[in-house]
């Protein structure tokens, strides 16, 4: 029998303490591999998921915003043609703004490799269009008119950021707006024509059309194949798909500043002031296209004192539709 504190007994028992901490060390290293295993697991799926084609991953990234723009009553309405002349030319001023400020990032990065591809300046650009959409809706003087809302001006001011800082990110605000105008653009168009009861020569709806486009289908595929062959690693890509999320941000924001807006110009009582002077121009336009019919002139003027909803509710509504739907509607139409 060995005594207490003799060498053997030492050297048993620090074998055996030995032995013990092996044992704990053997776990925690099992359970480390674990961890690390499943966490190349996770990398790999996540990996294989992001090498996926960048149009699909947006859409799947904005679905959920997607969404809730389509169960929103103003898309609704909007879809039933009931919509305002005031609203509509917010609208239209807030978009010139958010469109003359992509497109000059744009044109600054036109050769940078991150968007060149994806340059389609004829096709696309909405500038030129909303200015002449301008110009008939608010007449010659409308770049002293249009209002531009701290929410539209925070959007101006993202694109201008992104563009001169990360111009990378310029493609998630041009795929979500082109793409999604120009799907759903002509479905727009004849909703606002007939509920506006603008001409049929396309006054005040150039936005809408895409005269560079002559197959929507095929370009679409054209740019989405274009946008997927842009290099990015996977943080890039990550960043991007996040900055199509903060669009629809964005947009909802300028929504909220122009509820505000036309709070204000209905206790002026702005929108019959609109009325009658788009009528007007469109009695001098008719006149110079030849001498109106007293049942012309008399439909002329019931159209437009019908033009208005009766309800502030139901003309803030419709209001946001057309910034809602040329995203939501257009981009699911893709």
């Amino acid at each position: 029998m060995q005594e207490p504190g003799s060498p053997a007994q030492t050297l048993h028992s620090v074998l055996g303490a030995e032995g013990k901490e092996e044992s704990k060390g053997n776990k925690n290293q099992q359970g480390h591999r674990r961890k690390r295993r499943n966490m190349e697991t996770s990398q790999t799926h996540s990996s294989e998921s992001m090498s996926r084609d960048l149009s699909e991953l947006m859409k799947e990234a904005t679905k959920e915003v997607h969404e809730q723009a389509e169960n929103t009553p103003f898309m609704k309405n909007f879809q039933k043609g009931q919509v305002s002349l005031h609203e509509f030319k917010l609208v239209t001023a807030s978009l010139y703004f958010i469109y003359s400020a992509l497109e000059e990032e744009i044109e600054c990065n036109k050769d940078n490799p991150v968007y060149a591809p994806v340059y389609f300046p004829a096709e696309l650009h909405r500038k030129a269009a909303l200015e002449k959409d301008l110009e008939y809706l608010y007449g010659s003087n409308w770049r002293e008119e249009i209002p531009c809302p701290e929410a539209t001006q925070k959007y101006v001011e993202r694109l201008h950021y992104i563009g001169k800082n990360r111009p990378e990110l310029l493609v998630a605000h041009a795929y979500t707006r082109y793409l999604g105008d120009l799907s759903g653009g002509q479905v727009l168009k004849k909703i606002a024509q007939k509920a506006l009861q603008l001409p049929s020569t396309g006054e005040g709806l150039a936005f809408f059309t895409f005269d560079g486009v002559s197959n929507a289908t095929k370009f679409k595929q054209l740019y989405r194949s274009r946008m997927n062959a842009l290099e990015m690693d996977l943080a890039t890509k990550k960043r991007v798909l996040e900055e199509a999320k903060k669009a629809f941000l964005l947009n909802i924001q300028v929504f909220e500043a122009l509820q505000e807006l036309v709070s204000k110009d209905q206790e002026n009582g702005h929108p019959v002031q609109l009325k009658a002077e788009l009528r007007a121009r469109n009695a001098n336009r008719s006149y110079e296209h030849g001498p109106v019919s007293g049942k012309e002139r008399e439909r002329t003027n019931t159209r437009y004192t019908e033009m208005l909803p009766t309800t502030p509710l139901v003309r803030w509504i419709l209001a946001l539709s057309f910034l809602a739907t040329t995203v939501a509607v257009g981009l699911f139409a893709m």
